[in-house]
């Protein structure tokens, strides 16, 4: 049995604080893969804010290079409509049904996970990751962590978070900053080669 865990996220784009974060949790969890799934058009966002499916999809697989544990996949980028959780958590559990799945959140959507789409549908498909940056008061993490528990697992795991967001990231390039400190080489090359994000010319941002 292997144990595989989900990490989705809009990845717009995908950075370094990600790929710490998925380090981190691969080597305190003892997972044996990862799957990074960039988000369709997800219920609570406006797809406008998103850069096009096939750049987001293929600055993942091009940050994944140096992990073999790190997979992509495009099922949400792929699936028509709104993407749920649940739903791809049942497709996963039909893909790998021998293994035990985990689903990677942040501490901030913990204290709100029972308002989810069929939360505890969820916890009889995957454990909890919850990653704890420091902003919550641990008391309350692990309160709200035993409430859950009795539908499912749930592991609180502590990250060292990276200062930096995808949206601080967009932000620097469309005012000409630099940027390239924050994301993996190929994927800075990868923005510069097709101008996403109104990224400007010229060595002297990157």
């Amino acid at each position: 049995m292997s144990r595989i865990a989900l990490f989705g996220g809009s990845f717009n784009p995908i950075h370094n604080g990600h790929l710490h974060l998925a380090q981190t949790v691969h080597q305190q969890c003892g997972l044996d893969r990862m799957l990074l799934m960039p988000s369709g058009t997800a219920p609570h966002k406006s797809s406008d804010a998103y850069a096009p499916a096939a750049d987001r999809l293929a600055m993942c697989r091009l940050a994944a290079e140096p992990y073999p544990w790190l997979e992509v996949s495009d099922y949400e980028l792929t699936k028509p409509g709104k993407s749920y959780t649940v739903e791809t958590l049942r497709y996963l559990h039909s893909r790998f049904p021998e293994d035990a799945l985990f689903l990677l959140t942040g501490s901030d959507m913990l204290l709100s996970f029972d308002s989810w789409y069929c939360w505890q549908e969820i916890l009889t498909l995957a454990g909890l990751l919850c990653v704890s940056r420091g902003t919550e008061p641990e008391d309350v993490l692990r309160q709200k962590a035993a409430e859950l528990s009795s539908y499912g697992q749930v592991t609180v795991v502590h990250a060292k978070p990276l200062p930096m967001s995808s949206s601080q990231i967009r932000h620097k390039i469309e005012l000409c900053r630099k940027f390239s400190c924050y994301l993996p080489e190929n994927v800075v090359q990868y923005i510069m080669l097709h101008g996403l994000y109104g990224v400007c010319n010229g060595e002297s941002i990157v």
